[in-house]
């Protein structure tokens, strides 16, 4: 049996979505052909990764203009599919799958290649690789969930990424529906961990066009470092990502905006804080603080999203601003503690957030 994975944007490893992509991909490869067959959206090329990963083919497609474009997207809307969604429904995906060989097991990258792949899934068994419960993670109103409704009935499986979205899929159709979970993943593998600067810097890595993320860097310049500088006036926050508009005012706190080699600001901390006060999904910036080795500190909530982890010993967790500058104050005084912090939630990131770890999920 061949894997054929279908996906509606160059194959990256930037963004949540992408690192995702990457991962299931990478995974099915330690077993089997796959082939990823992707319209160009997003960027021309893929990610360098991509070349890493043996028995993996890249195939780009490209994006149908015109009558054709406009008929798919009738079909869609027709289908029940959300306008947003519609726009990115091409033939080219459709065309895709249609040829591929009933040994081959298809499976549709996220809500618009299952919207292109709806027919199919009719037809014969098609895997939906989920990103989220998107009625959830969007607000669309109830047209998003009657459609979410539609492709976890029809599609032969649904891959989630939590436990949490697996449970959410059942409330949305019942226990007819066909789950599997599959995590969000790093290359382990390939991220060389880092010790501690010794410099009093802490890291913030997200996406700040995400409100929960805006939210808790909030909770931490306003809340959390006040009462941190109090004891450590040297303590610096390092902020790592796209769409902050308004940076914080203080010096000791550095913006540095989208990096591209995350590994050279992980290189200049002696901690990691994931201090998200809502929202869902699985961390994946969480994950890869743990690989890089260093000490984490996270909210309750945080550590919440994570299947699999030991409070106290992979890492740390606050529940409130002044228990987290405790903790902030712990790491960066006692060395042998972040040593063991960082040792621990490195053998976390390998044992259940892998690559290789997600093979052995994926090997039935």
């Amino acid at each position: 049996m061949s894997e054929l994975l279908v996906s509606s944007f160059t194959p990256t490893v930037t963004g949540g979505a992408g690192l995702r992509t990457f991962g299931v991909a990478a995974a099915l490869a330690q077993h089997r052909p796959v082939e990823l067959r992707y319209v160009i959206f997003g960027r021309e090329e893929p990610s360098p990764e991509y070349g890493h990963v043996a028995d993996l083919r890249l195939r780009p497609l490209r994006a149908t203009r015109g009558i054709g474009r406009g008929l798919s997207y009738l079909r869609a809307r027709v289908e029940g599919t959300p306008a947003a969604l519609a726009k990115g429904v091409s033939p080219a995906l459709v065309r895709a799958a249609d040829d591929a060989p009933a040994s081959t097991r298809v499976i549709a990258d996220g809500p618009v290649v299952a919207a292109a792949l709806l027919p199919l899934a009719r037809r014969r068994d098609v895997v939906y690789l989920a990103h989220n419960v998107e009625s959830v993670f969007r607000e669309e109103g109830p047209g998003l969930e009657r459609f979410e409704k539609k492709v976890l009935r029809t599609f032969a499986e649904s891959w989630m990424a939590t436990r949490a979205d697996q449970q959410g899929a059942v409330e949305l159709v019942g226990d007819t529906v066909h789950t599997r979970y599959v995590p969000n993943v790093v290359d382990v593998r390939r991220i060389v961990p880092v010790e501690p600067a010794g410099e009093g810097a802490v890291l913030f890595v997200g996406d700040f066009t995400y409100p929960p993320n805006r939210e808790a860097l909030h909770f931490l310049s306003e809340q959390v470092l006040p009462i941190a500088w109090e004891r450590r006036a040297e303590l610096r926050l390092l902020v790592v990502g796209r769409g902050l508009g308004d940076p914080p005012g203080d010096p000791r706190v550095q913006v540095l905006g989208f990096v591209e080699d995350l590994r050279s600001v992980y290189a200049r901390a002696d901690a990691v804080v994931v201090p998200l006060l809502h929202g869902g999904g699985s961390p994946l910036k969480f994950i890869e603080a743990l690989a890089h080795g260093l000490p984490v500190i996270a909210t309750a909530h945080s550590s919440r999203l994570l299947e699999d982890g030991r409070t106290g010993e992979d890492f740390l967790v606050a529940a409130d601003a002044r228990e987290f500058a405790t903790a902030l104050e712990r790491v960066l005084a006692d060395s042998d503690l972040a040593a063991r912090l960082g040792a621990a939630g490195r053998r976390l990131a390998a044992r259940s957030y892998s690559i290789e770890s997600l093979a052995s999920l994926l090997a039935g």
